[in-house]
């Protein structure tokens, strides 16, 4: 079983892009569970939100606080939120960042600016730039999915023409998604 947390701010789609990775598990034949962790958030606070994905069914329902892999959606969250707490030491790290985020040592990292992705293809609201399907697409590379499955889970859950340029963003991330060991 994987276990991925997500961390963004509230209205970038966190739990949107949870229970999209969740549609695409299914579509690929696997199991998957996806939850969010709310409090007192509004647009912009810190939140998280989860998903397990697992060749057998998923049987466990508390919050995962030992990740395999964390995903950060917004560049600025390292400097409020510990981003990594209970990672574990062989954890994986996706970030939405225009260079290697400094603020990861001893573990395996993949980055993607999604926020460029995004305003590229104006994906934004109230002048937040909507990074969830970008980092979508790069855990799909980073967990091995097929980002055809990817970008068909996207279109079914937005639909219409924003589910077309999400799914592009999804598809742009995939391929431009760097490692750094």
């Amino acid at each position: 079983m994987v276990e991925i947390r997500f961390h963004g701010r509230g209205g970038q789609g966190a739990v949107t892009a949870a229970n999209i990775l969740v549609s695409v598990a299914y579509k690929s034949g696997l199991w998957g569970q996806a939850f969010p962790f709310f409090g007192a958030e509004r647009r912009g606070a810190p939140v998280m939100a989860f998903a397990r994905i697992s060749n057998r069914r998923i049987r466990v329902r508390s919050m995962i606080r030992y990740p395999d892999i964390v995903v950060v959606l917004d560049p600025m969250l390292p400097k409020l939120v510990d981003v990594l707490k209970g990672l574990k030491p062989d954890g994986v790290v996706v970030a939405n960042a225009p260079r290697k985020p400094d603020y990861v040592k001893g573990h395996e990292v993949y980055y993607v600016n999604a926020s460029k992705i995004a305003l590229d293809l104006n994906l934004v609201l109230a002048g937040w730039p909507l990074v969830n399907t970008a980092m979508l697409g790069a855990l799909a590379k980073v967990l091995g999915f097929d980002i055809g499955v990817v970008e068909e889970a996207i279109k079914e859950y937005i639909g219409g023409e924003r589910g077309e340029v999400n799914a592009s963003a999804a598809r742009r991330a995939y391929e431009e998604v760097v490692r750094c060991v």
